[in-house]
C-alpha cells in the first residue's frame, strides 16, 4: 500500500466487526481445518443452527465465499459499517455489470452463476435471505463478544496513535504487516499494489480474519485492510456465561467504582492511581471484572489495558448512581498526576 501524507493523517479505525467482512471471512473458515484450536469450537457451537438453514442458501454462500481464493468485492461493501441490513441492501443493488465482472474471480463460473451476474431479483432476494440467516445463526450470538475484541484494539491503537502518531500506529500492526515509510507491507498470496492517492484507508480489526491481513481486489474502491484480532481460544465465549460467584465478587463500593474508572479504558497502574488503591489491590479488582465479563485485557508491551465489555457497559447505564470511593475522590483533590 503507497501512502501519501495526507493518506497518514486519514487513517481510520473501525468502531466495530464489519458485519459482512465477518460473514464472508466466517464463511471461507468453515470449510476447513484451519485455526483449528482458535475456530474449532465456533464450528462446533454453530453446526446445529447452521444446519437448520436451507441446503441451497447454504450452498450459495459457500460457492461465492470458497475456502480458499477470491471471493467477490460485492459481497462486502463499504456500507455495512452501517449494520448487516445497510450492507446486505448495498449487496443487492449491486449494479449488473459489476456483477457480471466480478464473479469472474471465482475458480469457474458454475451455472447457477449465470442468473446472479444477470441481477436476477429472485436470485438476488435468495442471497439476501441466505446472508441474513447465515448472520443470524453464525455471528449474531458471538456479536457482543466480536465488539468487545474491537472496543479492546481501538483502546490500544488510540494510544498508540497519541504516543506516536499515524505512523507510529502503522509500525505497531504487524506481524504480518511492516510499515517502511511511504509503503505498507503486508504479507499476501499474491502481488498487489494499492496507490492510496489521498483517499485515506480504513483498518478493520476482525475476529474471523485468520493470519494474514486481506483486502479488495479491486484497487479503485475505497481502501480497506481487514486485519486479524489478538484472541484467545476461548474468545467466542459469551459474556455472562461465567461462574456466578466471579459476579457476586463484584459486591462492594471500591470495585464498582474501579468498573466507572475503566470507562474511558487504562492500565492497571492508572487504575490503581485513580481509585487511590495499591497497584496490587487494582490488579485483584481488574482480575475479578475480566472473570466477570465485564472488562477485557489486552497487553501492551509491558502494560496491560482493561477496557469495558458491552456487558460492563451495559451495567454501568443500568447503576449510573455508583460512586466512587472518598480516597479516590481525595486523591483527585490534590492535583492532577502525570500518567
Amino acid at each position: 500500500m503507497h501512502f501519501t501524507g495526507d493518506d497518514l493523517s486519514r487513517i481510520r479505525l473501525a468502531s466495530g466487526p464489519d458485519p459482512l467482512w465477518e460473514t464472508v471471512l466466517s464463511i471461507t473458515l468453515l470449510g476447513t481445518t484451519q485455526g483449528q484450536t482458535v475456530f474449532g469450537p465456533w464450528r462446533a457451537d454453530v453446526r446445529a443452527g447452521l444446519g437448520r438453514l436451507p441446503r441451497g442458501q447454504l450452498r450459495l454462500l459457500r460457492s461465492l465465499a470458497p475456502p480458499f481464493g477470491n471471493f467477490p468485492d460485492f459481497l462486502t461493501p463499504q456500507q455495512a459499517s452501517l449494520g448487516v441490513e445497510t450492507g446486505i441492501e448495498a449487496v443487492l443493488a449491486t449494479p449488473r455489470r459489476r456483477l457480471r465482472r466480478e464473479l469472474e474471480v471465482l475458480p469457474g463460473v458454475p451455472s447457477w452463476a449465470r442468473p446472479l451476474a444477470d441481477g436476477d431479483p429472485e436470485v438476488l432476494a435468495v442471497l439476501g435471505h441466505a446472508l441474513r440467516a447465515y448472520h443470524h445463526a453464525a455471528l449474531a450470538p458471538y456479536w457482543p463478544r466480536m465488539q468487545a475484541l474491537v472496543d479492546a484494539e481501538r483502546a490500544v491503537q488510540a494510544r498508540t496513535l497519541l504516543d506516536y502518531g499515524s505512523e507510529g500506529l502503522l509500525a505497531g500492526l504487524g506481524p504480518a504487516m511492516r510499515w517502511r515509510p511511504p509503503l505498507l507491507e503486508v504479507d499476501y498470496p499474491v502481488e498487489h499494489d494499492i496507490h492510496l492517492d489521498g483517499r485515506g484507508l480504513v483498518l478493520v480489526p476482525s475476529a474471523f480474519c485468520w493470519r494474514i491481513p486481506i483486502t479488495l481486489i479491486d484497487p479503485s474502491l475505497p481502501p480497506v485492510l481487514v486485519y486479524p484480532l489478538p484472541r484467545t481460544q476461548d474468545w467466542w465465549s459469551l459474556e455472562g456465561s461465567t461462574d456466578p460467584k466471579a459476579l457476586s465478587s463484584l459486591l462492594g463500593p471500591t470495585r464498582a467504582a474501579c468498573l466507572r474508572l475503566l470507562e474511558d479504558g487504562c492500565t492497571t497502574g492508572e487504575l490503581a492511581r485513580r481509585a487511590g488503591v495499591a497497584p496490587p489491590t487494582a490488579s485483584q479488582h481488574a482480575t475479578a471484572l475480566r472473570e466477570a465479563g465485564l472488562t477485557t485485557s489486552t497487553r501492551q508491551g509491558n502494560t496491560v489495558l482493561h477496557t469495558l465489555t458491552p456487558l460492563g457497559a451495559a451495567l454501568l447505564q443500568a447503576n449510573p448512581a455508583h460512586a466512587r470511593p472518598h480516597r479516590q475522590r481525595q486523591e483527585h483533590g490534590r492535583g492532577q498526576q502525570k500518567h
